[in-house]
């Protein structure tokens, strides 16, 4: 080859050439593509770990895996766990988020509130509420059945799975005891507390039944009584009232609420009433202004001067006094018949001189002495009457109690038998009494047990006699002896402890527990009083004046309180319903600036654990009392209107 030839390129092939050029772009792609991925994964991942810092959850890890976000961690629980993954699908596709948290075990829970509430009737007895799965449930619907055997329990409860409550047990134990006494009552139990509602049939039962349900409480335990004694019904609905030389009295008075009574003792005190009076309290009013016409016929009797009015129902019959001038007496009885609402009619007597001349008394009499014995003597018509008047004496008083001593005399009033019989069914009203019955006039007197004894007799003679007939009344009510072993009023109970304290107070050595000696005779009064009134449930509180640390002195004036708890014990009173409770220097009487009103501020106070006032509460046992769109006795009574006897009785 010559010096100045050139040597030719050599050349790649095709296909080679190009497969460099394939392979060099897709290492670019790759590249672009890698950084475009951590691209996003950066962005992505700082915006949801901005977000869940936003909401607070810092306990969260965030961590991108190209389009995906993972987020793990453990969530204090579910709630914020729910939240995190909000907050991170705020920021990116929630299909992008990876929830790989994990959520803290949970602690232990509150407890719930568990109670019971127990609702007996005529129909059977229902329990219904949450008790502790420790709970003997089967106990408990065995012990409440066996307050009565002849009705059904219904079980309405559900269980919770949690440790019994402190003052559970003796919640329910009480509330069965409770339950037993009462045959209509709702009570509802929790622990440390039990409300009672229920039905007496009188107010002196209710006194009777808050008494002993008080008594029979643990100190532990508070109750709330909400007892009622519902208003009765009364028939014949009746009001007497007479004057005579030494004034007004009533013999019977009813009305349909307090201010009616306000407006009869009111116009019964213009006529001349002196002594005190009150109106029995009732339902069965014949109109709403029973008031009205009762206040106008006692202004009309005082307007003639002496007599008696009487009301049965809505009949009233006016009597005067014999010897009252007839012009008068026309006068206001026609004022009075204009001026009475329309239900009410008018009867008015104006008793003639007795001209007629008998072969001695016309008049039948009865004794009952206070062994129960009875004596009938007098006048009958004949001897069917004397049969008839001496059967209904034995069955009413005892056949061996009944002496029938009585004459048969013919032409005696046609309404003899009458007269007589219904004298005699006032007198069996009364411990012991005479009767005396004749033409014009049935008198009955005596001594009875009954409160309202006076106001019944007068209601059946009122009805029994008809209208225009006049019979006389004096009752005396005797309360009936206590039983030697009755209890004094705990209320009393208290009373007389700080009368004792008043004149002795309860000291201790200094800065100690130790009962000062000159403090023994005190306690000695006070443990024979408590042994007297039994168990009362009594709270021995101990307080201290503000001089040292308020810790010091709490536990000082506990420790005293218990140690007059030890006193008592060692003295043989019962304490069984006593408890003992230290406030320190929380509830100062005195001024703790002073040496006398610290020096007051350091006692011990007996006071009485009384039950509490008890609120409507609506639970799921309303409906089991009420009968679906039944209206209940206050709707009745917004209404105007009243329930029936039949009703009322039903309720009671």
């Amino acid at each position: 080859m010559a010096r100045g030839d050139k040597k030719p390129l050599m050349r790649l092939p095709f296909f080679l050439t190009s497969g460099v050029i394939f392979a060099v772009a897709a290492g670019l792609c790759l590249i672009a593509a890698s950084l475009a991925v951590t691209k996003i994964e950066e962005s992505s991942e700082a915006a949801v770990r901005h977000a869940l810092s936003l909401q607070g959850h810092e306990w969260a890890e965030v961590e991108a895996d190209g389009l995906r976000v993972v987020l793990t961690g453990t969530a204090p629980d579910e709630a914020t766990r729910f939240n995190a993954l909000t907050a991170a699908g705020t920021e990116v596709d929630t299909s992008r988020v990876i929830d790989e948290m994990d959520v803290a075990p949970s602690g232990n829970l509150t407890p719930p509130r568990f109670s019971a509430e127990i609702l007996r009737n005529d129909s059977g007895i229902s329990v219904i509420g949450l008790i502790p799965a420790e709970a003997d449930r089967t106990d408990l619907v065995r012990r409440l059945q066996a307050l009565d055997k002849s009705v059904p329990v219904a079980d309405l409860m559900e269980v919770a799975d949690y440790p019994t409550p402190e003052g559970w047990d003796d919640a329910i134990s009480y509330a069965i005891a409770a339950l037993a006494k009462l045959p209509q009552a709702k009570i509802s139990a929790s622990p440390g507390l039990v409300k009672i509602k229920a039905i007496a049939d009188s107010q002196r039962e209710k006194g009777r039944l808050e008494q002993e349900l008080t008594r029979a409480a643990p100190p532990s335990l508070r109750i709330g009584l909400a007892i009622s004694a519902p208003r009765p019904v009364v028939t014949p609905y009746t009001l007497r009232y007479l004057i005579d030389d030494s004034g007004g009295r009533f013999d019977a008075c009813t009305a349909q609420n307090e201010r009616a009574r306000d407006s009869i003792v009111a116009a019964a005190r213009d006529a001349g009433l002196t002594e005190s009076a009150s109106c029995t309290i009732g339902l069965g009013v014949p109109s709403p202004r029973w008031a009205d016409a009762a206040g106008q016929s006692i202004k009309a009797l005082a307007q003639i001067g002496k007599g008696s009015v009487t009301m049965s129902d809505a009949d009233i019959t006016l009597i005067a006094e014999e010897g009252t001038d007839p012009a008068l007496f026309d006068r206001v009885v026609g004022e009075l018949e204009n001026a009475l609402p329309e239900v009410f009619a008018l009867h008015a007597v104006l008793p003639k001189p007795e001209t007629d001349k008998h072969d001695g008394p016309v008049e039948f009499t009865a004794t009952r002495s206070p062994e129960g014995l009875v004596q009938l003597r007098g006048r009958l018509g004949d001897e069917l009457q004397r049969d008839m008047v001496d059967s209904y004496a034995r069955a009413a008083f005892g056949s061996d109690r009944v002496h029938t001593a009585a004459r048969v005399v013919e032409e005696l009033p046609q309404t003899w038998p009458v007269r007589v019989l219904a004298g005699l069914e006032a007198l069996s009203w009364l411990t012991n009494g005479a009767l005396t019955v004749t033409p014009d006039n049935v008198a009955l007197s005596g001594i009875s047990h009954d409160q309202d004894a006076r106001a019944k007799i007068a209601g059946l003679l009122s009805e029994k006699l008809g209208e225009g007939q006049n019979f006389d009344l004096s009752i005396t009510y005797q309360p009936v002896p206590e039983p030697a072993e009755t209890r004094p009023d705990p209320d009393a109970c208290e009373a007389r402890i700080v009368e004792v304290q008043s004149g002795g107070k309860i000291t201790f050595e200094p800065g100690s527990a130790t009962v000062s000696a000159d403090s023994r005779d005190s306690l000695n009064q006070i443990a024979e009083i408590l042994r007297e009134c039994g168990p009362i449930r009594m709270e021995i509180q101990g307080h201290t004046d503000s001089q040292g640390r308020e810790e010091m002195n709490q536990q000082l004036s506990q420790a005293r309180a218990q140690s007059i708890l030890n006193e008592l014990r060692a003295r043989r009173v019962p304490t069984s319903s006593f408890s003992a409770v230290g406030y320190g220097e929380t509830q100062p009487i005195a001024d703790n600036g002073t040496e006398e009103g610290r020096e007051e501020n350091r006692r011990i106070e007996f006071r009485l654990i009384r039950p509490e006032p008890v609120t409507s509460e609506e639970t799921g046992l309303e409906a089991l009392e009420t009968p679906v769109g039944a209206d209940t006795p206050e709707q009745a009574q917004e209404d105007g209107s009243e329930p029936d006897a039949e009703d009322q009785a039903g309720d009671q």
